[in-house]
């Protein structure tokens, strides 16, 4: 009876895990953003309350943004025994926009302890250049100081609260942000986004601040801009093999199909890097990919399940000694690929253990309907009869979070199914699935996830 307990135990937490994986409280294609949030708020009291320690461990696991801010928010106001290094490299991991953010939240409701104040200041600590934070996240940082009844002395405090009490500034960025305010010259030795500011307020032609400003500009920011700079005649000179591989694969999408291919290099060299020391590792791989008219996603998640199947393409093309695609469409052309028709799970599942691979990997919402349960009983069949001894090993990764089922959509009891939003956490996803499986129990999960803890 014990060892049930714990097994149930361990799908409760595994079922946080893939929500806190792939849903970011957004509309999907199927369910509306407030369903989405409902959802996510009542997994996080679960499993904040029943198994607070774990709660605090999956800050190991490679869980999205929104989830990371919402657990460490919960555990500072709750004030639950954490590990303050975990909450520290998991706050170093995440984008300053967004940590900026969480203290604004924290103080916005209060939560104003001795631990929030000194996790406060030991991230401000850490940052390479306040300075760069004080032009760029300005609000951000002074909302944080305060908070953390911190105090900056100098000019970075003069800046933050008294900005035009000095008449030069020793910091060149925080001069050139003084300088800009009559001399147009100075914007473009500022961040991209207080220079665009800057730039309006003198009535600079778009043209000519993009081509001045391209130097200065983040990979992601050349990415956000390469078309609004192609349309003025301007290269923004962005590498695009070092961009996020689901985000590279979604601005492909977004383009038309001849464009796309003078984009598959830069996938492949992207693909690569993630793959690192793993390339060509993994065996035979065969992945079944769901282009079908789901993968639109949502207006706000605009073609994202279709852009993180297009990017684990690329992945697993690296990660394989062999490699076959199986696009549900039927599609040759992977960089082709468009949101389209049902869902024939089953019929392509049914195609890929035919070949006999090493691993089958599945990239869909799950929505198996052509015919629906098809794909269910070809594994279910294919376990209990073909392959008992599991040769061939199958994951699941679905990029959908289920609003009406608190949990990712499952294709069968007898095939694990993990979450996955950016195709970086691939590998570690797939070795998170051993734990879907229902043959290890909360004991081990737990000892995995203070493995991934200690180890940052």
């Amino acid at each position: 009876m014990d060892r049930r307990v714990d097994l149930i135990e361990c799908e409760d937490v595994l079922l946080f895990a893939n929500a806190a994986i792939t849903s970011t409280g957004q509309r999907e294609f199927r369910d509306s953003r407030q369903r989405q949030r409902l959802s996510l708020e009542f997994l996080h009291a679960y499993v904040h309350g029943n198994y607070p320690d774990v709660y605090a461990a999956m800050l190991a696991l490679d869980i999205n943004e929104h989830n990371a801010a919402l657990i460490i928010f919960n555990l500072l106001k709750e004030r639950t025994p954490a590990d303050g290094r975990l909450i520290a490299r998991r706050l170093a991991r995440m984008s300053p926009p967004r940590v900026y953010r969480l203290f604004r939240r924290l103080r916005d409701a209060g939560v104003n302890n001795r631990r929030t104040r000194a996790i406060i200041r030991d991230w401000l600590a850490a940052r390479p250049d306040l300075a760069h934070d004080a032009v760029k996240y300005r609000s951000g940082l002074k909302a944080a100081v305060r908070h953390a009844h911190l105090r900056l002395d100098g000019e970075l405090g003069d800046f933050l609260f008294a900005p035009h009490r000095r008449g030069r500034y020793a910091h060149p960025l925080l001069e050139a942000w003084r300088r800009a305010h009559y001399d147009r010259s100075a914007l473009y030795e500022l961040p991209y986004p207080v220079a665009e500011g800057f730039a309006a307020r003198h009535g600079i032609p778009r043209a000519e601040f993009l081509e001045r400003i391209a130097p200065r500009l983040t990979a992601l920011e050349s990415l956000r801009l390469r078309e609004s700079a192609a349309a003025h005649g301007v290269a923004t000179g962005a590498d695009l093999a070092r961009m996020p591989l689901v985000r590279l694969a979604s601005y492909a999408l977004s383009r038309p199909v001849a464009e796309r291919r003078g984009l598959e290099a830069a996938l492949r060299a992207a693909a690569a890097r993630v793959a690192g020391a793993r390339a060509g590792l993994w065996g035979y791989v065969v992945a079944v990919l769901d282009d079908s008219f789901s993968s639109y996603g949502s207006p706000v998640k605009r073609r994202r399940p279709l852009a993180v199947a297009l990017a684990c393409h690329y992945l697993l093309e690296a990660l394989a000694s062999a490699y076959e695609g199986l696009w549900l469409s039927g599609t040759t052309e992977p960089i082709g690929v468009r949101p389209v028709g049902p869902t024939p799970l089953g019929r392509r599942i049914l195609d890929a253990l035919e070949r006999r691979p090493d691993r089958l990997v599945i990239v869909s919402d799950g929505w198996d309907n052509a015919p629906p349960g098809l794909a269910a009983e070809v594994l279910r069949v294919w376990r209990r009869r073909f392959d008992p001894m599991e040769e061939v090993e199958i994951v699941h990764l679905n990029p959908v979070f289920d609003a009406e089922e608190y949990e990712v959509r499952r294709l069968s009891p007898l095939v694990p199914t993990v979450g996955i939003r950016d195709a970086e956490d691939l590998p570690a996803l797939v070795e998170l699935a051993a734990f879907a499986q229902g043959r290890t129990g909360l004991s081990e999960l737990r000892a995995y996830l203070l493995e991934r803890a200690a180890t940052g």
